[in-house]
């Protein structure tokens, strides 16, 4: 599991995705969390405007990336 360092309190899950490089571009990152291909804590969100903050773990196609 890899780690990601974020700036301030949280970052959009969105951006995150686009960060780091998990999808090509920002309506690509909208349509995989829509999709439910993206879960946080390991629970499918659907929210394309979540917060995800330090301890969280996002985990797409088999990647995993804890904040901190």
């Amino acid at each position: 599991m890899q780690t990601f360092k974020i700036e301030g309190e949280y970052i959009p899950l969105i951006q995150l995705l686009k960060a780091l490089n998990w999808v090509e571009h920002g309506a690509m990152a909208q349509l995989v969390v829509t999709e439910g291909m993206v879960t946080i804590n390991g629970e499918v969100d659907y929210r394309k405007r979540l917060k995800v903050r330090p301890h969280d773990i996002v985990e797409f196609e088999g990647q995993q990336v804890k904040l901190v």
